[in-house]
């Protein structure tokens, strides 16, 4: 069963102006494991992420600590922890599919939660 259906699009240079304008923010949006990857990378990681609050129905409370994108052989995962899990749980969530993507100056992410 589908539980939810998020899509976000981020403009890569703003986004790039915006981590370089606001100190701090790399390391409020990312994991340590996401920090040092170049900029498309983290756009399309932060749209993942805004993909997934958009499912959870933008949950209050939210720490983005709580979802990042990993790698396993099959492409990016959604892991998630604490805040956004509890949600998850809540929700019913079972298992989470990512596609993500950059090109032409945009980065979007599509996720699907299944129940």
């Amino acid at each position: 069963m589908i539980v939810g259906i998020g899509v976000d699009v981020v403009d890569i240079e703003r986004f790039g102006r915006q981590l370089e304008r606001t100190p701090g923010l790399r390391d409020r949006l990312f994991v340590p494991a996401e920090r040092d990857l170049n900029t498309r990378s983290l756009a399309a990681r932060f749209a993942a992420k805004e993909a997934v609050a958009k499912v959870l129905g933008a949950p209050a409370g939210m720490n983005w600590q709580d979802c990042w994108i990993g790698l396993d052989q099959h492409g990016p995962t959604i892991q998630v922890k604490d805040t956004v899990l509890a949600v998850a749980d809540a929700k019913g969530v079972k298992r989470w599919h990512l596609s993500m993507s950059h090109d032409g100056g945009i980065a979007t992410a599509t996720v699907l939660a299944e129940g």
